[in-house]
């Protein structure tokens, strides 16, 4: 193989290649025996939205059940509310939404976009937000500041401009981004763009740039959001002694010294078993349900009491004119209510992770083992740079081989756009093997349960997950010689 002086010339000779990569990916993936029936049934998650995986019996037999009966809506999303009371106490409530996204919008919405009524001119509002991965989701509902972020947003997603991420942005609503201490953001990818690599952050630094990037913007200052996962690679790894990730602590922190609201994106994250909101001082914390805890298509916002009264009245649930606690209407966000379906899936899930949450911490456990054991027949090289982690938020196991750059060229990190482009040879590399990809860019990888790799009720199926990562191991090992990295 070759060896390249620039990181552009390794990526153009592996998109060169790319078509010898996806044979020798095939032909890997039939010597390992993901033939037949398992070709494109098995898969390294079942948490992404593109690919849901299949609902356990016991939430079919909920919902089931509670499609056969006459239950007003309202009631269910009462259920919901004496769940998560039940949980964190009576000072938090919550309100189910269609998606985690929509959770995202009417949260930002309420609590952080200015006024829009009454008279004078609209004034403008700014919240801040660390530059961590996924910054498209948590970062997109304002315009970027300082601008040279702006296309970072802007074009993500199959549709940019308008019709894309740019559209969410809300009126006269800023983010401000800021840059993670002990970060680095370098260019990598066929599709060559900035990529977070967090695994060197510092965390009291992080918090203290947060500070400083308050006190500059001042009185625009309305808000924070950050994610809410809690490994090495999204730059969680210092913990509290109580176990809140040290910056989702520190900003929650922030936050309440400037009475602002603090909204946590935790889309792969489990109510209850992960993200502590009562530990991270968030305000708001906003969940994709059909991922990690395996409900219907729907998204969940938790927070304290006083922020959730106008989330609840945007979506309609607030109560009736006549005096009602609980409601079912129309409001400004009625585009974004969850039906019946999701509602009775929702309950069920819910008890799951407050009545037996060994059923997601313990598969985490064993997925552990199998993909430690997994990689470690990987080529000494390529395991040495790896730093591989359990996410109990988020139900997965976290591969991240960032390190493979410490001295020299590394494995290729393919960036977001690689995802959206098609050029991203790790996904479709998978696709082409018969396993049904995972969330993977930024040099992170995460897998989890669930695509083909648990049974009805949920438990791992050990030989089906160690295939499925067996298939990523040799994938890895093919694209890192194409790459040089691997001779």
């Amino acid at each position: 193989m070759p060896e390249f002086k620039y990181k552009f010339q390794m990526y153009k000779h592996l998109q060169a290649n790319a078509q010898k990569i996806y044979a020798e990916a095939k032909k890997a993936a039939e010597d390992l025996g993901i033939v037949g029936d398992l070709k494109g049934n098995i898969g390294l998650t079942g948490a992404i939205s593109g690919c849901p995986a299949p609902a356990r019996e016991n939430v079919r037999k909920a919902l089931q059940e509670g499609l056969t009966k006459v239950i007003p809506l309202a009631r269910l999303v009462d259920e919901i509310r004496d769940i998560v009371k039940s949980v964190y106490g009576d000072d938090y409530d919550v309100c189910p939404v269609n998606t985690c996204e929509g959770g995202l919008w009417v949260t930002f919405d309420t609590l952080f976009a200015a006024p829009m009524t009454g008279r004078g001119d609209n004034y403008r509002a700014r919240y801040l937000v660390p530059y961590e991965k996924h910054m498209h989701h948590q970062a997109g509902y304002g315009r970027p500041f300082p601008p040279k972020y702006k296309e970072m947003i802007s074009e993500r997603g199959s549709t940019p401009g308008e019709f894309g991420f740019a559209g969410k942005r809300l009126e006269n609503l800023d983010v401000v981004v800021v840059p993670m201490k002990g970060g680095k953001y370098p260019n990598h990818g066929i599709k060559y763009w900035p990529v977070p690599l967090l695994t060197e952050v510092d965390a009291e630094g992080t918090v203290k740039a947060m500070e400083e990037a308050a006190q500059l913007h001042g009185p625009l200052v309305v808000g924070f959001s950050s994610l809410g996962y809690d490994t090495p690679g999204y730059g969680y790894a210092a913990k509290t002694p109580d176990g809140a990730a040290v910056v989702q602590k520190g900003i929650g922190d922030l936050a309440a010294k400037l009475n602002v609201p603090y909204v946590v994106d935790n889309a792969w994250g489990l109510p209850f078993v992960g993200h502590d909101i009562t530990k991270s001082g968030a305000s708001a914390v906003v969940y994709s349900m059909d991922k990690a805890t395996g409900s219907s298509t729907s998204g969940l916002v938790i927070g304290r009491e006083d922020v959730m009264v106008n989330v609840r009245r945007a979506l309609g649930m607030h109560g009736d004119r006549y005096g009602t606690t609980a409601s079912y209407g129309k409001a400004q966000y009625v585009t974004m209510d969850p039906g019946k379906e999701a509602l009775l899936t929702q309950v069920a899930v819910l008890k799951d992770l407050r009545d037996n949450p060994e059923m997601y911490t313990g598969q985490v456990d064993e997925l552990y083992e199998i993909v430690t054991s997994e990689f470690e027949k990987a080529s000494p090289k390529l395991r040495e740079g790896l730093l591989i982690s359990k996410s109990y938020n988020s139900s997965t196991v976290e591969v991240n081989y960032e390190k493979t750059w410490k001295d020299g060229m590394g494995f290729p990190i393919f960036s977001i756009e690689d995802m959206y482009a098609g050029s991203h040879l790790i996904q479709v590399g998978l696709a082409q093997m018969g396993i049904i990809a995972t969330i993977a860019y930024d040099g992170n990888i995460f897998i989890s349960p669930g695509q083909g790799t648990s049974d009805n009720e949920g438990n791992l199926i050990p030989d089906k997950m160690r295939l499925a990562v067996k298939g990523l191991v040799a994938l890895m090992e093919i694209i890192g010689k194409h790459s040089g990295f691997l001779s």
